[in-house]
């Protein structure tokens, strides 16, 4: 068993089934932060069709695009004894990821989700399964990648700090999940402090600081910073991302699409992981933050978060592509 890998991501793995609707509605808010998807209530609903998509998630999402890139990657993850858990193992072999971390829990169902999928945007409906977390001995990673998981896992998260606390070494990154957001900034303190590079998208950012009033982006990453994470990055959909090492901020914007976004899925995993990626390669913040865009504009022109994943050749021919404009900008 090898112990020494560059990336392993920690995070629930789930199986994606979207579900193509035809006939539905949005309505949003003046600022279109809050939209609404609607559909006849009582009545039969037309869709187009059905794609499963396995071994999904933020962290095997993540894990499959450092592979991509170059970086040796494994999941620590838990699946079912059932059908859909022998398909999860497989297609992350498949896709290069190490399973020497993967735990299969008998008499459980593998994670299944519901993917609400209209024009190019989705609802995604969860039920994260209740499984005996216990946190393996992954050895000393280069960089460990922490995202979504569970809520019954505070005890999963002490387990992972103690982890991190015995060996310093190693670097996190930490994108949480909705159920992490949810858990107050106290109870992931020792995270918070542990972390090297730290993503989340405005919205999120608001609601794990408690703030409902307007606030500059700049605002919004130094008090996340004030968390503890070295480096923060926020993401702000088409108006690009904001990364800040807590002296100087750059802006980027996003890569232009070749043709309109098919299905968003997995944009902000792609840029997350890719940027975590080049920086374990040894890149600056800002050449990281011209790989990011990329990917997602990529992962973007397909189904689901882990087909549109380019190796690092595709990315660097896409980067060498780039208009003019598409460059990281010092804004503070």
């Amino acid at each position: 068993m090898e112990k020494n890998f560059d990336f392993v991501a920690i995070g629930d793995i789930v199986t994606d089934a979207f579900i193509r609707i035809k006939e539905a509605s949005v309505t949003c808010d003046v600022n279109k932060e809050r939209c609404k998807l609607s559909m006849n209530f009582a009545d039969k609903v037309p869709y187009e069709f059905v794609e499963v998509l396995k071994a999904v998630g933020n962290a095997p999402n993540a894990a499959v695009s450092a592979g991509r890139l170059g970086l040796s990657s494994a999941l620590v993850s838990v699946t079912g004894d059932d059908h859909a858990g022998g398909e999860a193992l497989a297609t992350l072999k498949r896709n290069g990821v190490a399973l020497d971390f993967m735990k299969s829990q008998k008499n459980m169902e593998t994670n299944y989700h519901y993917v609400l999928w209209y024009e190019d945007e989705r609802t995604i409906l969860v039920k994260h399964q209740a499984f005996d977390y216990k946190f393996p001995d992954i050895g000393n990673p280069k960089w460990v990648y922490l995202s979504s998981l569970a809520q019954n896992t505070q005890i999963y998260h002490k387990e992972i700090s103690a982890h991190l606390s015995s060996h310093p070494d190693i670097k996190l990154v930490f994108q949480p999940g909705t159920f992490q957001m949810k858990m107050s900034v106290d109870e992931l303190k020792d995270i918070y402090r542990r972390t090297e590079i730290f993503f989340c998208n405005v919205e999120e950012a608001k609601r794990i600081l408690g703030i409902i009033e307007e606030i500059t982006i700049i605002e919004l990453l130094k008090k996340i910073t004030e968390l503890g994470p070295r480096i923060v990055v926020i993401t702000n959909g088409p108006r690009g991302a904001t990364a800040y090492d807590g002296e100087h901020a750059w802006s980027m914007p996003t890569y232009p699409d070749p043709k309109p976004p098919y299905e968003r899925t997995g944009a902000g995993d792609a840029f997350a992981s890719t940027f975590t990626s080049a920086i374990a390669l040894g890149m600056s913040i800002p050449q990281a933050l011209s790989w990011g865009p990329i990917n997602s504009m990529s992962v973007v022109q397909y189904i689901g978060a882990q087909k549109g994943l380019l190796s690092r050749e595709q990315l660097e021919q896409f980067l060498k592509d780039a208009p003019e404009s598409y460059r990281p900008k010092l804004i503070n």
